[in-house]
């Protein structure tokens, strides 16, 4: 029962360490797999540590990421963009949500709170600019406006969520299957 617990965690670490690299790699707009790992995350760990998983996740990638790829457009060493508190923000609700929603892992409801999960990631995400930038007034026709610019953006990260639960949750499944079939067979 140790090894079956220790190959279960280490395919849970190796699983959320490959989620974080993915998002350092070139990849559409919105189509990460932040998402389906704190959906991952919250299903598989204590809400203690899910909710904080992503958010280093997002945190580490971001210094890579707006320090190689944006370096030219900052200008200098940026530690954290404008924004980026939303965006963490939203991840750690879809931790939670993960916790709540797959206590029970099954196909659908993976698949729900994949689409769960982009909805709160637009949701919450869109809102900061609104609430926190100048690029929008503080009416309600800014909030509206701030909503259909992202409608781009909701599309990738609904696809990025199901694509990547369904490698992250399957790839987990084969895992745990394989190590029990080995197990069995030794």
């Amino acid at each position: 029962m140790d090894r079956l617990f220790s190959v279960r965690f280490s395919a849970i670490i190796a699983i959320i360490l490959f989620a974080v690299f993915s998002r350092i790699l070139p990849h559409p707009p919105n189509f990460t797999a932040i998402g389906a790992m704190a959906l991952f995350a919250g299903a598989f760990l204590p809400l203690a540590i899910a909710w904080f998983i992503p958010i280093a996740a997002m945190v580490i990638s971001d210094l890579v990421i707006n320090n190689t790829v944006y370096a030219e457009h900052y200008n200098q060493f940026v530690w954290v963009t404008p924004g980026a508190a939303w965006s963490m923000l939203a991840v750690a609700l879809i931790a939670v949500l993960g916790s709540k929603m797959l206590a029970k892992v099954s196909f659908m409801r993976v698949f729900g709170a994949g689409f769960f999960a982009a909805l709160i990631f637009f949701l919450v995400s869109n809102i900061g600019p609104w609430l926190t930038l100048d690029i929008y007034p503080n009416t309600l026709s800014g909030l509206v406006a701030a909503y259909v610019a992202a409608i781009p953006f909701f599309g990738n990260t609904l696809l990025g969520n199901l694509f990547f639960c369904m490698l992250l949750f399957g790839g987990f499944v084969f895992l745990c299957n394989r190590s029990r079939a080995i197990g069995a067979s030794a």
